[in-house]
């Protein structure tokens, strides 16, 4: 099922980053599920993995990383820990990994499920605040669908970093990537992408598309 998530979901949506595939290719994402969903683990829809959470979708989560473009030099806030998926996927690409999640449940499963990991670190937080405490970031991304992007995450980004994203636009999500120069940062959409709702961000109406 992870070879038919690369072959059919991965390869034929320009998620072609040779480190992102072998990084998919390689963890078990269905050991970040309950166990009774291991079998649908590889679909592509949201795996719900309780809290009234699901995971997201294996396709916005690797056109994200894809447009990443993560390296072993990144320091990378991953807003959304969930289960940890998708902080052991990015581990695999990058120097170190602060992974936020604002379910105490979820927070809890994502640091037994990463116990190990020397270069991955969960915090218990709110999603639109981040970690504001070992920032500046090379890389942020936000594993799940938003509103809008606060200011809060955008300053906590390193001078030419870059932040992607899934962000609601009219009724559809679109995958966006920001680049900061000087303390402004610059978006742009690059593909429609449907994803997981990803908490905490109603309020948070300080920097709009």
């Amino acid at each position: 099922m992870r070879k038919a998530m690369v072959v059919s979901q991965l390869r034929t949506t320009d998620v072609n980053d040779p480190r992102v595939i072998a990084a998919m290719s390689h963890v078990a994402r269905e050991d970040f599920v309950p166990a009774g969903s291991r079998n649908v683990a590889y679909s592509d829809r949201g795996v719900q993995i309780g809290d009234d959470r699901a995971l997201n979708t294996p396709l916005a989560t690797g056109r994200l990383l894809n447009s990443a473009e993560l390296n072993k030099d990144d320091k990378v806030l991953l807003i959304g820990a969930a289960t940890g998926y998708t902080a052991a996927v990015v581990g695999q690409l990058a120097g170190s990994v602060v992974a936020v999640e604002q379910s105490s449940k979820l927070a809890t499963k994502a640091k037994a499920n990463l116990e190990g990991l020397e270069n991955i670190q969960v915090e218990k937080g709110n999603h639109a605040k981040g970690f504001a405490a070992q920032a500046p970031y090379s890389a942020i991304i936000i594993d799940g669908v938003v509103d809008t992007i606060p200011t809060a995450l955008a300053d906590q980004l390193a001078p030419e970093g870059r932040l992607v994203g899934s962000v609601m636009d009219n009724g559809v999500a679109r995958l966006a990537i920001g680049y900061k120069g000087g303390d402004k940062i610059g978006y742009q959409y690059f593909a429609d992408c449907g994803g997981v709702t990803l908490p905490g961000f109603e309020q948070a109406k300080s920097f709009n598309f």
